[in-house]
């Protein structure tokens, strides 16, 4: 008994050791990019331009400085008892559309009670202040079947119009180079402008910028299209918080380089008075109905939100779709899509299908997601300009793999990502019509894959891997930089980049 009693001891002293071993070596990992203070403050480490990994922070609904809401309900529906629920349920968002806002802004819920309901069209939500919700993601809460053989999105939240510029208040970025992570540029009249504008800072494509990309020269085959200056104009939206002098600061970060060899930047304020905010859809179960594995002929998406600000997704799981859970189009801003499941499409297994959760806009944030069966599961596409988070995301049984897709997106955060697949970060060449340089600014982080590569391109800023568990390899073409690496193998402190960020910021504030 003795005996045993000091073999327990030993135990126990070892796992201490054991213990105090892994926290010294987890500390030894912390990132080289920036170090964390005692107080919980960060200082970036710049490279020679001044270029740091940026604030990833102001992403998701509100900025992530306001929780997802419990908006009361203001609509109760059923399921219709012969046929499509369609028109009832889009009879109940119509009224709710009609009810005047709270001081928030919210006008109500319409709750979907737990059942069947079958929709052979779409639905609709085209109004500020509006949810959908249902009573549980699962076959014993609300499912919603898109019946029927046509392609098409099931549930469309959306605004309308353009941005459109002020007339008159265009002026020149005077800055040679303005960095990535920088909050401020300066301008040539700063007087066009006060605290509070919605401006939008205004990057032109240049040849000579596409020459030093190379793009002028991918390798051709049937279909393949050059990249032309003319398709690389590239918009910024930001906020001016502050103005000093001829410098305006700004509530994002700059998330590529601007330079004046590559026609430098303007910028210029704007009005979108036709994008609608406060709406969510919650806790609900979406399923297209198919007839076979590669059957195409059926709904595509879940839920597309366009022309929205400030709006969220939680707790929704879709099946069968050919194409996506979320798709979240250009102009959808401070979305936040948490907790949610695509699973199982259904589809021919080749380009434009199987994006899971799929980012075209700006400052949005997917997080605790899951996917199966997909290709490109967390994926943004060309000319998204961030930032944009994807954190704590698994998928498996992946087709293709996760990353920005194609023609340049801008400052996208991968964050604990775990994959049975690939995540990649490079030129991909003459895929589809000349995908090229997938973008700049893209940050993996902690993330566990089979295997990634990850490129920087030729000029306008770099791409990082840091601490990726998976292997290592070249990508699809050779000859291209390398990003930059840190920490192969081996995940480093701090665990989550967005999440230290998150908290770094709302304790200085």
């Amino acid at each position: 008994m003795q005996l045993k009693k000091e073999f327990t001891a030993i135990r126990i002293i070892i796992l201490v050791i054991l213990c105090s071993l892994n926290t010294s070596a987890a500390i030894a990992q912390q990132s080289k990019y920036y170090t964390i203070n005692t107080d919980g403050s960060l200082i970036y480490k710049p490279d020679e331009k001044g270029n740091i990994i940026p604030d990833f922070s102001r992403v998701g609904y509100h900025m992530g400085d306001r929780e997802l809401p419990e908006i009361k309900v203001a609509k109760k529906v059923s399921p219709a008892t012969i046929g499509s629920s369609q028109q009832i349920i889009q009879k109940a968002i119509d009224e709710v559309a009609l009810m005047k806002p709270d001081k928030n802004g919210f006008r109500g819920a319409v709750l979907l009670k737990k059942g069947t309901y079958k929709i052979s069209g779409n639905l609709t939500i085209k109004t500020s202040g509006i949810v959908l919700r249902g009573e549980g993601n699962d076959e014993n809460g609300t499912k919603l079947v898109a019946t029927g053989k046509s392609r098409r999105t099931l549930i469309q939240v959306s605004g309308d119009g353009n941005p459109r510029e002020i007339k008159g208040t265009r002026t020149k970025v005077t800055d040679e180079y303005v960095p990535v992570g920088q909050f401020f540029v300066n301008v040539e009249k700063p007087k066009n402008f006060k605290v509070g504008d919605e401006i939008i800072i205004y990057r032109p494509g240049t040849t000579n910028w596409i020459q030093d990309l190379q793009m002028d020269k991918i390798i051709e085959r049937p279909g393949t299209l050059q990249w032309q200056a003319s398709g690389y104009n590239l918009t910024f939206e930001r906020k001016i918080t502050a103005i000093k002098g001829n410098q305006i600061f700004i509530n994002q970060p700059i998330i590529m380089p601007l330079e004046k060899k590559y026609g430098g930047a303007e910028v210029y304020k704007f009005t979108f008075s036709g994008r609608i905010e406060e709406v969510g859809i919650e806790q609900i179960l979406f399923e297209s109905e198919y007839a076979n594995e590669t059957d195409e002929e059926h709904s595509w998406k879940a839920i597309d939100f366009d022309k929205v600000d400030n709006g969220w997704v939680r707790n929704v799981t879709s099946k069968y779709f050919a194409n996506s859970c979320v798709n979240l189009s250009k102009d959808a801003r401070y979305i936040t899509v948490t907790d949610s499941k695509c699973l199982d499409a259904k589809s021919i297994i080749t380009g434009g299908r199987r994006y899971s959760f799929n980012v075209n806009g700006s400052f949005n944030l997917v997080k605790n997601c899951e996917t199966t069966e997909g290709r490109h599961d967390y994926v943004s596409g060309a000319k998204t300009m961030g930032p944009n988070v994807f954190y704590n995301c698994k998928a498996s049984n992946t087709h293709a793999d996760i990353g920005p897709h194609h023609r340049w997106s801008a400052g996208a955060l991968y964050d604990n990502i775990v994959t049975d697949g690939e995540i990649n970060i490079q030129d991909r060449g003459n895929y589809g019509t000349g995908h090229g340089w997938v973008g700049t600014t893209q940050v993996i982080w902690n993330c566990t894959v089979k295997r990634a590569a990850v490129q920087t391109p030729w000029v306008s800023g770099k791409n990082y891997c840091i601490g990726l568990v998976g292997e290592k390899y070249k990508g699809r073409l050779e000859g291209k930089p390398d990003g930059e690496w840190e920490s192969l193998g081996k995940h480093v402190m701090p665990v989550s980049l967005y999440l230290n960020q998150l908290k770094a910021r709302k304790e200085k504030d």
